[in-house]
């Protein structure tokens, strides 16, 4: 059995303007000592699913399961949930400074995390223990800087105190909520260092949840693809970005800059996703879909799977086999090419 199973999650919101179809049949597993990224533009639902297994979305219609070493999250009480969040499942919140209490030394903020989940441990005691870890991330004089204040720390310093943070307990599953947006390229492979370091240390699994595809490409073993808060795609790292078969998969990684190619143009997705409360009929990305056909339009694909591998699962009406989506695809670019030409001819006219 997997660490964490998630089956079926759905999380939606009542808002004014109608209901917010937040995440849409979430499914995954996390297995001990892996890390599974979650990527997906803004809005598709990433950071909701993982708040909701921890019970942060308080108000959310909230279906499906989400089992965790044999407990089910979802419906579970206020008091199972304090005692797993923290001491068996860490979290790396997206603003470091706004999870940090400004008013107090980070130091005591993890000898509190410490000691209110192991009331026999004395304050010298994590305090000995929250210096070593802030020295293990890489603080240095973490002896002294113990007693330092959120604001007195570089923001790739603070992502290292979070971490540090969520490590103090030895979790079994961390969960990285955007661990190195807004930090520069040196501080963003520091930090990704040290939570590989700390995963090798102590075992734990993490779910990284990011739209870097660089950084998934760096630590992830499993990749799912989420699109209007529902899954795309689902496949080993390499798969994804070797032998992908969604659209929007494909569109993400063309959208990276080609290494090497200085002044080459990006080439963006089309479009933009669509609004969570009136989603369209069918696939959420058909709008989008340079491979879109009739069927697009009329049903929504499930998630099924793809290429002859159980472990590759895609939301795509286009053919499973490889060879038949390849000539799908080559049919659709000739299409757009052409498309493309009569209409330049017909502005020129």
């Amino acid at each position: 059995m997997a660490l964490l199973e998630v089956r079926d999650l759905r999380v939606a919101f009542n808002t004014p303007d109608g209901v917010v179809q937040a995440v849409r049949g979430l499914s995954f597993d996390v297995e001990r000592g892996s890390t599974l990224a979650i990527v997906g533009e803004s809005g598709s639902g990433k950071s909701v699913s993982t708040q909701t297994i921890t019970g942060l979305t308080r108000g959310a219609r909230i279906s499906g399961s989400a089992t965790f070493d044999g407990i089910e999250l979802i419906g579970a009480s206020a008091k199972v949930l304090r005692g797993i969040r923290g001491k068996r499942i860490g979290m790396i919140f997206q603003d470091p400074l706004s999870s940090l209490h400004p008013y107090y030394p980070v130091g005591w903020q993890i000898v509190e995390m410490i000691r209110a989940h192991d009331h026999h441990v004395s304050k010298d005691a994590a305090r000995q223990h929250a210096a070593h870890l802030l020295s293990l991330v890489g603080i240095p004089r973490a002896e002294s800087r113990i007693d330092d204040y959120p604001h007195q720390f570089s923001g790739g310093m603070r992502q290292r105190v979070m971490i540090a943070m969520a490590m103090s307990l030895e979790p079994d599953l961390l969960i990285a909520d955007e661990p190195t947006t807004a930090l520069d390229v040196t501080v963003q492979a520091q930090v990704l260092d040290v939570m590989r370091n700390l995963q090798e240390q102590y075992g734990t699994a993490i779910i990284l949840i990011t739209h870097d595809l660089g950084v998934v490409a760096e630590m992830s073993d499993e990749v799912v693809v989420m699109y209007a808060g529902a899954v795309m795609e689902k496949a080993a790292r390499r798969t994804i970005f070797y032998d992908n078969h969604h659209p929007y998969t494909e569109g993400l990684l063309a959208s990276l800059p080609a290494q090497g190619d200085i002044g080459a143009r990006l080439t963006p997705i089309a479009g933009a996703p669509p609004s969570l409360i009136s989603l369209p009929r069918g696939c959420p990305f058909a709008p989008r879909c340079r491979y879109a056909f009739d069927r697009c339009w009329q049903e929504t694909p499930p998630l099924a799977e793809v290429y002859d591998d159980p472990d590759h699962l895609s939301a795509c009406w286009l053919s499973s086999n490889r060879e038949v989506r390849h000539l799908d695809r080559q049919q659709a670019d000739e299409t757009n090419a052409t498309s493309a030409v009569s209409e330049s001819e017909e502005w020129s006219a």
